[in-house]
């Protein structure tokens, strides 16, 4: 893929925005996130017309976030012109529609899709990119979805663990920082507790709970990520991590383990550690193997060989890596940290700077990308 190339046709890109419409801020973050695209894409091949490829996919970007910015005005404006309200109890109908939304005539991916769509707020992209499917793919999936309900009476409230997995779904797109979504999540989650004994609906507020106590750590003030070993540990929520260590002790207690719970338990041990080095490594790969068999997750199957890497030894976690589908998101990302710590900073590099290429995000990308700047800074043996 030509970089040199993508930065001659910014500007020109940015203007061909400009001239049809657009302000000059929405036009550079509409031709930002097609040059996003084009880094995923074109290193299948580049379009015979690169000006017109990446024209269309900025424009079609515009598009969608001025749609999403009216749609949002709209509602502020019905909101204001709303009449003061009388006495009365306050009603929130939110979590009711995540229910009515789970609805029976629906399979639990369709419900989630079209949740995620019609409640929560996400993108197709994004919602597409939760699923580990072509944004077309989940375009068809929720056009279906909005098609089999369109006949039938919202009286049927799908079940607790449809409804868990959409707010799942929602706090992890608030928490990689697209879309702020996190505390609502954890709020609606909170009126889901309160109504439930359902361990796994309390092993997922403890989930959320610990990984938003570290929310501010996560970012320095550019916005650049800040991995997890190096995070300063004093901004961590400690109130947050009492509370939900207090939750995931109570769901264990029941002894009826779920995906959740075990994913809050390695969060927890996380947590518990004052430094990276305190961290109970040979812990976490105990809790991964149990998520894996609760659930054969391939995403659970990678964030185990990270830590078998870190409890065995690089090596061992580059084994475990190897069993593991190389299409998987973050797999590069993975192999260039556990060939790092094996002492091999040139592969390191350039499966870092791989990585990079297909990052779901800018935060993520850049970091990647000086990850692989570092490496190839260094003076070689």
């Amino acid at each position: 893929m030509d970089e040199a190339l993508l930065r001659t046709l910014t500007p020109t890109v940015t203007g061909v925005l400009v001239r049809r419409g657009a302000d000059f801020a929405a036009a550079e973050d509409a031709v930002q996130e097609a040059l996003v695209e084009a880094v995923r894409l074109w290193p299948d091949g580049t379009p015979r017309d690169p000006k017109g490829w990446l024209v269309t996919v900025a424009w079609r970007k515009f598009l969608d976030a001025a749609r999403a910015d009216s749609s949002r005005r709209h509602r502020e404006q019905l909101v204001e012109a709303e009449p003061a309200r009388g006495p009365g109890e306050a009603v929130d109908d939110t979590l009711w529609l995540y229910f009515l939304c789970a609805h029976p005539s629906l399979s639990p991916a369709s419900a989630v899709a079209l949740t995620l769509r019609a409640v929560g707020g996400l993108t197709t992209r994004q919602i597409a990119q939760a699923y580990l499917v072509p944004e077309a793919t989940m375009a068809q999936r929720i056009s279906r979805a909005k098609r089999t309900v369109a006949g039938v009476r919202f009286d049927q409230p799908g079940d607790v663990a449809t409804v868990l997995r959409v707010l799942y779904l929602v706090f992890n797109e608030g928490y990689s920082g697209d879309v702020d979504l996190a505390a609502e999540a954890i709020r609606l989650t909170r009126q889901l507790a309160a109504m439930t004994t359902h361990e796994e609906v309390a092993g997922l507020l403890a989930l959320m709970l610990l990984h938003h106590a570290r929310r501010p750590a996560r970012t320095r003030p550019d916005g650049s990520l800040v991995p997890l070993a190096e995070q300063d540990r004093r901004r961590w929520d400690t109130r947050m991590i009492a509370e939900g260590v207090g939750v995931l002790q109570a769901a264990l207690a029941r002894d009826r383990l779920g995906e959740f719970q075990a994913q809050a338990a390695v969060a927890a041990l996380h947590a518990d550690a004052r430094t990276a080095e305190e961290t109970d490594w040979v812990q976490i790969v105990e809790w991964y193997d149990e998520l894996v068999r609760l659930t054969g997750n391939p995403v659970a199957r990678l964030n185990r060989a990270v830590a078998v890497g870190e409890a065995d030894g690089p090596r061992a976690g580059l084994a475990a890596l190897a069993g593991l589908d190389p299409t998987l998101p973050r797999y590069t990302a993975a192999a260039a940290y556990l060939h790092e710590r094996d002492g091999d900073p040139v592969t390191a590099a350039r499966l870092y700077a791989e990585a990079a290429r297909s990052a779901p995000n800018l935060p993520e990308r850049e970091h990647l990308t000086r990850q692989a700047a570092r490496l190839n800074a260094r003076p070689r043996r």
